[in-house]
């Protein structure tokens, strides 16, 4: 017989083998601005960390245990209903609480995970020290969305483990990918598209040097999370319409907006080496922003992952059977297992010395990739991992 402690074990490993989870808490936190993001396992005895995200040091990992009856999530789970709190001070049902004295919250979110027979799993949840709006109706929905998507994540693994992974209804999966996708590629495009004017707004008005680097700072990470939209709809491209098409057509100088692409990025680590050798001597049929994207995410990956006192080195050339850009770094070798899994999305390898992101780059590598025909490999050994790019001239 399974004790009760065995099948919660089995619960923590069950959240831990959804590779979407991580990057579902990543986003939560960027998102809310809040700190420190779960997936809670939620009994009448116990409360259990399966997955966490940790930015404001409250030492919880994954595997540990708070006392059930001193967390929100216990009366939630007796309630079955959600708990969302802007500021606790000025909180008329939650002010006098002491569980966010206990753990040092002032904003709090947690949203029931059921089983997929309606048993109560436990909770997604997220708090900070400071206040923070997460009583808006799209951060409310994101929640709900997230919490369903991991519910029905866990339900397909049993499925699984009994041999119906077969029957798993693809229209209600595809309903819930589709929502995801709705969230985070088109309800959150247009207040992105506010605050970037917000901040160009600002920046016209000759504000103070601390005022700018703020403004610098902000538009740095709208920059960044247009460009997690963009991946996440490039995902849904993948998943959902058959792959992504490149609009192909003849580049003649497709050397010069290579290098572009090379110097933006050389821009933002101008303390590392960059060598470059093209020779690209009759005309490519690309298309040229998805073939600009692919260099920039490759070259990317090589600025996390690469030997930071090494030259990274990109090259590209044609000859008669093809067009060949390739981009190169030193540093620790990629293990086999984690080459064999490093072009699916949302997938991450340890080591990287900035961990921003969804792990979708190298995913959408290989979709362009393949949407021009061509093929994309990795070679990694003790003197240089390289990642290269073979494609037909036509």
């Amino acid at each position: 017989m399974i004790s009760a402690d065995q099948d919660l074990t089995a619960d923590v490993e069950a959240v831990g083998r959804i590779d979407a989870v991580p990057t579902i808490l990543e986003v939560l936190c960027r998102i809310t601005g809040m700190g420190f993001a779960a997936v809670a396992r939620v009994t009448q005895t116990r409360w259990i960390a399966c997955a966490v995200r940790d930015e404001i040091n409250f030492g919880l990992k994954a595997g540990g245990e708070l006392q059930v009856e001193t967390t929100i999530c216990d009366e939630i789970r007796a309630k079955g209903e959600g708990v969302i709190i802007d500021n606790v001070a000025e909180d008329s049902a939650y002010c006098g609480h002491p569980t966010p004295a206990m753990y040092g919250f002032q904003s709090y979110i947690s949203i029931p995970i059921w089983r997929a027979d309606r048993g109560f799993f436990g909770t997604l949840c997220a708090i900070d020290p400071k206040p923070a709006r997460v009583s808006r109706p799209e951060i409310i929905a994101m929640f709900e969305l997230f919490a369903k998507l991991i519910a029905n994540e866990l339900a397909a693994q049993e499925r699984y483990a009994v041999s119906e992974a077969a029957l798993v209804d693809e229209r209600k999966v595809g309903e819930l990918r589709d929502q995801f996708i709705a969230v985070l590629g088109h309800d959150l495009r247009n207040p992105l598209a506010s605050i970037d004017a917000g901040i160009k707004t600002l920046a016209r008005d000759k504000p103070s040097p601390k005022t700018q680097t703020v403004l610098t700072l902000m538009q740095k990470s709208v920059g960044r999370m247009s460009e997690m939209i963009e991946n996440v709809l490039d995902l849904a491209r993948g998943q959902l319409g058959g792959g992504a098409v490149a609009t192909r057509a003849d580049h003649p100088d497709l050397a010069t907006d290579l290098k572009k692409v090379v110097d933006e990025l050389h821009a933002t680590a101008p303390d590392r080496a960059i060598e470059t050798a093209f020779a690209i001597s009759a005309p490519v049929a690309v298309d040229r922003w998805r073939l600009e994207r692919l260099l920039s995410n490759l070259l990317g990956n090589a600025l996390a992952y690469g030997a930071p006192d090494k030259p990274i080195r990109v090259r590209a050339f044609t000859d008669a059977d093809g067009f060949e850009l390739s981009v190169a770094n030193q540093g620790a070798p990629i293990p086999p297992d984690v080459a064999k899994r490093i072009f699916q999305p949302f997938f991450r390898a340890p080591g990287a010395t900035n961990q921003g992101g969804l792990g979708l780059g190298l995913y959408i590598v290989s979709q362009i990739a393949r949407a021009h025909g061509g093929t994309l490999t990795v070679a990694s050994d003790d003197s240089e991992t390289r990642f290269t790019f073979r494609m037909p001239l036509r």
